[in-house]
């Protein structure tokens, strides 16, 4: 049996995200880990089941070639042992309003960064609590992987919390590189446009709450940044399951190197919020991330760590955050590359 890589699944606080980012990078390296004291510092220790949602797609993903041991609710320790992906078409569902854009950033590296085909078709929680919001994955994630793959990212249905029942299908045709290109992305450049899309249930058409949120942000945006650039931002209704209301906003930047810049930010509706405190909760992220001057957000570093890792590079992030810390940690576990941190200037390196 392969040694094992050895994580501390409550590493400068944890959380899923070790997890999550293990199970890519094990796949993609073909490295078994083990991984114990799993989400030690949260109320309710363990793997919950979104966590095993992840586990399961890869093993079906692999056609049950992968092994795991301690997949099992609560569970505070796993041991995992990966297989090489063959199964090109997979339905998932997560059940309820398990976040599909968290699970997806178990599978995105995995997959984009290998020489095959893949479709899947994904039922949970589009936009909800502590995880990405569906456009946010689509406008500003999803950009920087397609350096490596053509990637197509449909929305069939939103999903709210609790009932969910969103529906995604992606379709991933990496490009066959013989080399990797390396993440630079190290200047913010020149603004040139601001979009967005406010979205809300139907239900709350009559109280126009997606136009309202769509209009805070935009005069917030107005009011704090100067400049000539354009601000586009969508109103739009459908039916869900579940009442729910979102905002996600990005920044388009043009560089001299041509790179792909996009600065993100969302919000959540929640009972109690008004539209327009929603509105400007986005806009207020979205400030301050160009404020920064830095050409990655502070979520999309997280996503970019395991890439950066592989690819190399370098990038300046808005903020080094205990996630990207942590993605970092788990990453050096399972490539032959040391990551250079310099937390003054905000750059994230890999020689």
């Amino acid at each position: 049996m392969d040694e094992l890589i050895k994580l501390d699944g409550s590493h400068n606080e944890g959380g899923g995200q070790i997890l999550r980012t293990a199970l890519a990078l094990s796949i993609l390296t073909q490295t078994p880990f083990t991984i114990d004291k799993i989400r030690q510092n949260r109320p309710q220790p363990g793997l919950k089941a979104q966590h095993l949602h992840c586990i399961k797609a890869l093993l079906e993903l692999t056609n049950n070639k992968a092994k795991v041991i301690g997949a099992e609710l609560g569970s505070t320790k796993l041991d995992f042992f990966p297989a090489e992906i063959v199964k090109s078409k997979l339905d998932i569902d997560i059940g309820t309003a398990g976040s599909i854009t968290l699970l997806l950033q178990s599978l995105l590296p995995c997959l984009v960064l290998r020489h095959k085909r893949t479709h899947l078709t994904i039922t949970g929680g589009t936009d909800t609590k502590w995880s990405p919001l569906f456009d946010y994955l689509k406008e500003v994630i999803i950009p920087q992987f397609s350096r490596y793959a053509k990637i197509e990212l449909n929305l069939l249905k939103r999903g709210f919390y609790p009932k969910g029942n969103g529906k995604v299908e992606i379709k991933i045709n990496p490009y066959k590189l013989e080399k990797f290109q390396e993440v630079n992305l190290t200047e913010q450049g020149e603004l040139i446009h601001i979009c967005g899309r406010s979205f809300s249930s139907k239900e709350l058409m009559n109280a126009k709450v997606a136009e309202r949120q769509a209009d805070s942000a935009k005069k917030y945006l107005l009011e704090k940044l100067n400049g000539f650039f354009h601000i586009n931002i969508n109103a739009e209704y459908n039916d869900t399951l579940s009442i729910g209301t979102c905002i996600t906003l990005w920044a388009i930047f043009k560089d001299k190197a041509d790179n792909i810049i996009r600065l993100g930010s969302d919000a959540l509706g929640e009972k109690g919020t008004s539209s327009e405190e929603v509105g400007k909760e986005a806009a207020q992220k979205l400030v301050n991330e160009i404020n920064s001057k830095a050409p990655v957000d502070v979520h999309l570093a997280d996503n970019l760590i395991p890439v950066l890792g592989i690819v190399g590079g370098k990038i300046k992030v808005s903020e080094i955050s205990n996630h990207t810390l942590t993605n970092i940690y788990t990453t050096e576990l399972f490539i032959e590359k040391k990551f250079n941190v310099d937390k003054e200037n905000r750059i994230i390196s890999v020689d």
